[in-house]
């Protein structure tokens, strides 16, 4: 059975943070992005590095103009939404309003809520904690596996598999373990090239 997403207020959203940077990961590292941080998470990740997003209630609903005035004060046109899971909340006003402002729109989900708003990219990073659905799946622009432990390389080919021919196929370490994880994800990738590598490039250089 599908998990219903949760609609909240159309024209406000509860926005933890929200910062101008450099993407970090994925098919749109390296490029300037506003990021819009959204309150609201259920998937649970225990290596979640912002577990502070997960209440909902803990952060201050915004309308979605305000959201959009902030965004509009910084040179990049690209607005990638976030969270927190941003599944949960209808996006439909917010996608609409960043488009009108001359935005791409950019979303990082789990997958585990069914997608509403207008997306130039969807990036899918799926979690064990709570999987996606196959609405996102075959939606996804990008797969982006964060790889803990050497069994999750065949936990990502089962989405590998789902996808949609043209969607480009990430494998990330996990922070904590990136020591350990670098030269078998390396290893990996020289032996399945369809797969390439996300490495937290904002980490590295010192971006929020």
């Amino acid at each position: 059975m599908q998990t219903e997403t949760i609609h909240t207020a159309v024209q406000s959203l509860p926005l933890m943070e929200a910062f101008y940077t450099i993407q970090g990961e994925g098919f749109h590292q390296g490029k300037a992005a506003y990021f819009i941080r959204l309150g609201g998470c259920d998937v649970g990740c225990s290596w979640c590095d912002v577990k502070e997003s997960w209440d909902a209630a803990a952060h201050p609903l915004q309308t979605v103009p305000e959201i959009v005035g902030l965004a509009k004060k910084f040179p990049g046109r690209i607005a990638i939404v976030t969270g927190g899971e941003p599944g949960m909340h209808d996006c439909s006003a917010l996608t609409a309003a960043l488009h009108e402002a001359g935005f791409q729109t950019h979303i990082e989900t789990s997958g585990a809520y069914s997608l509403s708003g207008d997306w130039d990219w969807i990036c899918l990073s799926p979690k064990k904690f709570k999987p996606p659905l196959p609405g996102p799946i075959q939606q996804a622009d990008e797969l982006k596996v964060v790889i803990y432990h050497p069994s999750d390389f065949k936990w990502a080919e089962t989405f590998a598999k789902q996808v949609k021919p043209t969607c480009k196929l990430f494998l990330q370490p996990e922070w904590s373990k990136r020591e350990t994880m670098i030269p078998l994800i390396s290893a990996y990738i020289l032996d399945n090239p369809q797969w390439e590598f996300s490495l937290q490039l904002h980490k590295y250089i010192h971006m929020p």
